[in-house]
């Protein structure tokens, strides 16, 4: 229940969707001919947008999101584990399997590749993620096909193909290490919320972030508006209302 819940919510709260509720209200009050609220919410509307859309201010908050661990440089050799964390795909035969899978999904299976190389494939890579509310296959089994056509050997992967979340992907992979130190792979937003929820069930996780959006060194604003920003509000605005829903749940 917990699980469609934050769906839902998620579904209406996120940055764009949001823009569009406050749009639509401002339009409802000018057919009923109450310009004041009308000029309050469609005023309000664009001024989300200007938020959610400005380049400076999302690369910003973004950064201090994907910033609370750092790039994962010295990798010890004693680890036998390699967690790569599920996200999203769309199965369909018709494609490559590197279309099938999410971009992040990819980045985050091509960093626990990496760092499985720098073992020399003395190391499991787990893999997890459910099939999803409308694709039949698993996550994890699409992540196994695409890391087996990058050299992964077959008997080096284990997959997990019930959980549905970070939370269920902890205690899933608790079965499995026990209380030996494994490396945890995601995306480096999702990297607080992730170690939040391993550390809490007793896990010793070694934190490998990836799939960095935020350049702050060397930004390439071409514009200061842009769909791009757009997205990275998305991705701030999921995971702080995933840490605030954590933090509720604890």
């Amino acid at each position: 229940m917990d699980f469609i819940l934050k769906k839902i919510v998620s579904m209406f709260v996120m940055p764009l969707p949001f823009a569009m509720i406050l749009f639509i209200v401002g339009l409802v009050f000018v057919y009923r001919a109450k310009l004041h609220k009308a000029k309050i919410f469609l005023t309000l509307s664009l001024l989300w947008m200007f938020i959610i859309s400005y380049s400076p201010l999302v690369n910003r908050v973004l950064y201090s999101l994907e910033s609370s661990y750092p790039t994962l440089k010295n990798i010890p050799t004693n680890v036998k584990y390699i967690h790569v964390l599920g996200g999203g795909h769309h199965s369909d035969s018709n494609l490559p399997i590197t279309s099938q899978v999410a971009t992040a999904s990819v980045v985050r299976l091509n960093e626990g590749i990496r760092v499985y190389g720098e073992l020399n494939g003395n190391a499991k890579l787990i893999l997890s993620g459910y099939s999803g509310l409308f694709d039949p296959t698993p996550h994890s089994t699409m992540q196994r096909k695409l890391a087996i056509s990058l050299g992964v050997k077959d008997e080096q992967i284990i997959t997990r193909p019930l959980p549905r979340d970070t939370q269920e992907e902890a205690v899933a992979t608790k079965k499995i290490v026990g209380e030996k130190p494994f490396i945890l792979v995601t995306s480096a937003s999702h990297m607080r919320r992730a170690m939040n929820f391993f550390e809490s069930e007793g896990l010793h996780p070694i934190p490998a972030p990836t799939n960095h959006l935020a350049y702050i060194k060397h930004p390439n604003y071409s514009g200061f508006f842009s769909a791009d920003a757009l997205y990275k509000s998305g991705v701030v605005m999921h995971e702080l209302l995933g840490l605030i829903w954590q933090k509720i749940k604890s």
